[in-house]
């Protein structure tokens, strides 16, 4: 399968068929049957099914294309699940084989690794002729006291064993019992135009408000080769993301044929509308990142192109793009070394006066440069000015707006404030708490509501909803704040809340005119016949920072909640591969806490069981050499963790030798769901895959959620503890966990972040007159409630209508996803859901889901992603 098919298969389960259709003999015949029946049959045991136009035409290709085909799509399949690797713990029959007594198993290790020598009995148990070397480490092992049908690695050192060692025997562990606790069936579904499909994923991903995830920024990359041919038609006038435009300019520039790259280099002055973007641009065209956290070294510039991006420069304010230098100022600098502007200084003048600024260049001599610059510097007063030093030299200095406002926020002059910040009207969203505190009093003052009512029109959607999901509460006494510092990696830090509260009144018209602004916005859109909404998506925040994701087989929002399978046993998992040459030891751990964030436990390989086998460790494998590699998994059984006064579990990944995840060529986690009762394996069934994620960056501590036992749900955090030196554990991290954990179950419960919920309702209220939502009620089922715009009713009355009012209309009590699937079939619908269990057969407009289902299989509408529902916003 090509890579663009891989892409494809990952975010919309589209399949391609390469092989025309079998004729006579072979079409239809009884191998072929046969075949399809065994490749739908593996494809279940991955979670997934056929559509039926899929079937006919996989039916009908013959035994040989079919094979073909289907070899091509499981291999696939168990990539995104993780089932392409070897899964084999230390403990090969766990968790039945896992030890007692970890303290005692520690204390044989140790005096088996100190006191034992060859040629003598086993100082454990005293058997002669038992004690022998294992490869690769050497470690003297009695076959008596260490069962090679359970270890997987040496039982003094944990290293993994070379398969062909005689240590190691046939292992005896069960096949797991029981009805698997399945996640939801994905439906792969017919592809008909490979340049169609890729043509709309690449659309979307350019139309996306926020910055894209690693995952998305490798899959731009693909489906860029596979844009069009022929031009940049395809390339919409306005990508509202500067990081993602960077990318498409900067790839297409490194890597496009001689006719793309001359288009391209056309666009340049019309695209890159300030400086920072020309940075973004010779970041990508290096092999980096368009997000500027790590510049690579600098790639050489052909002269046409370094002179075409000096007049970009040129062309911009002067003011702006001094201060637009001096915020990556490293990076300008070594980005100076390629472009050479003092050469260029009379052809671009004012690119050459901001570098000056940028170095404090010296104009005192009397060289054309110097003459040139001071004559420069003094028709540009607004950006730079002349500083004389000590030794009478003059250099050129900057003056900056945001300069300028830090003045007037530290005199505390909230009107000269305002009067700067309405000029860029984002900077006056993201510091308006700031000016608020400084006005004071009960009302809005006229000023700032005068500067927001003309500037919101122009405020992205990332800053917009940021500032409403932090204004809104911030008339109520809190006792913390938590920030998420921009990085490669999502890191957290909190410090106590010494900000006076803001005026009820206040927060109230600032978040009326914020709501007001997203509604004007969502009324511009194209409308829909009916909108078909899920109340569950409350529990899912509006994507934030999601540079930082983490590559994940579903795509949950960071700082969403889901809800833990009921009654059924959580299977972690940790599987990585070390470089060649180089042992890497990860450890998965979790530890315990109960209602007050206290520690009471945990689980690693310090301690293999907890609490009565309420959570049970796989044994610590300490080098996962390939090609193999290492699997560490920890079952945890939520009644039994609650009967054991556990209420937080905090599952957490650490680089126990301080190897940055990032060196290593594979490393990834995630949890399944086994059944409760039964017997249980040591197997990985991809059935039972939940979530499964990559673990990359600079990071040696990943936590990926917290699990609150008591209310049964987990919280999707995503986030990464501070690195260090030393031996990573959970001894060393617990307390700092604690507090992470306390951190962030606080503040997103606090309503800091708007909800999917909210911005669907939005979507609803401002783009359909007919809305029915699916409402889970107490004992599990789920009722249809129906809407429809009163005559006369504003859409934000309507969005608040549907957010907390009564319905217009209940269904009687019956199948609501039946009554809803009804309710949109064969019409225009957006439709919004936390699980796709609503069989639309047909129908057209916009689907977002969460988790897959049957909605899947709906011919005519386009799937979006929680990000692509902000597109409207942008």
């Amino acid at each position: 399968m090509s890579t663009l098919q891989a892409v494809l298969l990952r975010r919309a389960q589209i399949v391609h068929i390469d092989h025309e259709p079998a004729t006579g003999p072979a079409a239809g015949d009884a191998r072929t049957a046969a075949g399809l029946t065994a490749l739908e049959a593996e494809l279940l045991a991955r979670g997934h099914a056929l559509t039926e136009p899929l079937r006919s035409v996989l039916a009908g290709a013959g035994a040989e294309a079919l094979a073909d085909t289907g070899r091509g799509l499981l291999r696939a399949l168990d990539a995104q699940l993780g089932a392409d690797r070897t899964h084999m713990p230390l403990f090969r029959d766990f968790p039945a084989s896992v030890p007692h007594d970890t303290l005692a198993l520690y204390v044989d290790r140790v005096f088996a690794l100190l006191l034992q020598r060859p040629e003598q009995p086993c100082v454990l148990c005293g058997t002669v002729g038992q004690v022998h070397p294992v490869a690769p480490c050497a470690h003297l092992v009695c076959r008596s006291c260490w069962d090679g049908a359970d270890y997987a690695g040496c039982p003094l050192c944990h290293r993994r064993i070379d398969r062909d060692d005689p240590f190691l025997r046939p292992s005896r562990s069960v096949a797991d019992q029981g009805v698997p606790s399945a996640g939801p069936l994905k439906l792969l579904v017919l592809g008909t135009s490979r340049t169609a499909d890729a043509a709309r994923e690449l659309t979307a991903l350019l139309a996306r408000a926020t910055p894209l995830s690693p995952q998305d920024r490798d899959d731009l990359k693909v489906l860029l080769a596979h844009a069009e041919p022929g031009g940049l038609a395809w390339l919409p006038e306005d990508v509202p993301v500067r990081e993602t435009k960077a990318l498409v300019l900067g790839t297409l520039l490194r890597d496009g044929g001689p006719a793309t790259v001359a288009a391209v280099r056309e666009l340049l002055p019309l695209r890159l509308t300030t400086a920072t973007d020309v940075l973004r641009l010779l970041c990508v065209w290096s092999g980096g990142e368009a997000d500027l956290l790590r510049p690579p070294r600098q790639r050489g510039l052909p002269r046409p192109l370094r002179r075409e991006l000096l007049g970009v420069l040129d062309a911009l304010h002067t003011a702006s793009l001094v201060e637009d230098l001096l915020r990556h100022r490293a990076a300008w600098l070594r980005a100076a070394e390629l472009l050479h502007p003092f050469e260029q200084h009379t052809r671009h003048p004012r690119a050459a006066l901001a570098f000056a600024a940028l170095r404090s260049t010296d104009v005192c001599g009397t060289g054309p440069l110097a003459r040139a610059l001071s004559a420069t510097a003094q028709r540009h007063p607004e950006a730079v000015a002349l500083r004389a030093a000590a030794d009478g030299r003059a250099r050129i200095v900057p003056r900056t707006w945001a300069g300028r406002v830090e003045e007037a926020l530290r005199a505390g002059d909230p009107a000269a404030a305002v009067a700067l910040l309405r000029q860029r009207p984002g900077e006056l969203v993201r510091r308006l708490d700031h000016v608020l505190r400084l006005y004071g009093g009960g009302e809005l003052a006229p000023d700032v509501a005068e500067a927001l009512e003309q500037g919101l029109p122009k405020v992205g959607p990332g800053a917009l909803l940021g500032a409403l999901g932090a204004l809104r509460g911030r008339h109520l006494p809190s006792a913390r704040r938590v920030f998420f510092p921009r990085g490669a990696v999502t890191r957290v830090h909190a410090v106590d809340e010494a900000r006076p509260a803001l005026a009820g009144p206040v927060v109230e018209r600032v978040c009326a005119l914020l709501e007001a602004e997203a509604l004007r916005r969502l009324s511009a859109a194209p409308p829909f016949e009916v909108a078909l909404l899920d109340s569950a998506l409350a529990a899912l925040t509006v994507p934030f920072t999601e540079h930082s994701a983490a590559a994940s087989l579903v795509a949950v929002p960071r700082g969403s909640t889901l809800d833990l399978p009921e009654g059924d046993v959580l299977r972690l998992f940790l599987h990585w591969m070390e470089p060649e040459g180089e042992r890497v030891d990860l450890d998965l751990s979790v530890a315990f806490f109960d209602e007050e964030w206290n520690g009471v436990g945990l689980c690693d390989y310090t301690k293999l069981r907890f609490g009565h086998d309420a959570a049970v460790h796989s044994g610590d494998l300490t080098s996962a050499p390939a090609p193999d590699g290492a699997t560490e998994y920890v079952d945890l059984d939520v009644l039994a963790l609650l009967e054991a006064d556990v209420r937080y579990a905090v599952p957490v990944v650490f680089s126990y030798n301080n190897i940055p995840f990032e060196e290593l060529p594979d490393a990834f986690a995630g949890f399944m769901t086994l059944p409760g009762t039964g017997a249980r394996g040591a197997s990985y069934d991809p059935r039972t895959v939940r979530q499964r994620f990559d673990l990359t960056g600079r990071s040696r501590a990943c936590v990926p959620m917290v699990v609150d036992l008591a209310e049964g749900r987990a919280l999707w955090t995503d986030v990464h503890l501070p690195g260090g030196t030393g031996l990573h554990t959970v001894g060393r991290h617990g307390d700092a966990m604690g507090a992470l954990g306390r951190e962030l179950t606080g503040y997103f419960s606090s309503g800091a972040r708007v909800s999917l919920w909210e911005l669907c309702c939005w979507h609803a209220a401002a783009r359909a007159g007919e809305v029915a939502v699916i409402r889970r009620v107490p004992g599990g089922a789920a009722e249809l409630w129906r809407y429809g715009r009163r005559e006369g009713e504003g859409t934000g009355a309507f969005a608040a209508r549907l957010r907390t009012a009564p319905p217009d209309f209940c269904e009687p009590v019956g199948d609501a996803h039946e009554l809803a699937a009804a309710a949109v079939e064969g019409r225009h619908a957006f439709v919004a859901l936390l699980e796709g269990a609503v069989g639309v057969r047909k129908a057209t407009g916009t689907v977002y889901r969460l988790l897959p289902g049957a909605v899947d299989g709906c011919e005519g509408t386009v799937r979006v992603t929680a990000g692509g529902l902000l597109s409207a916003l942008a």
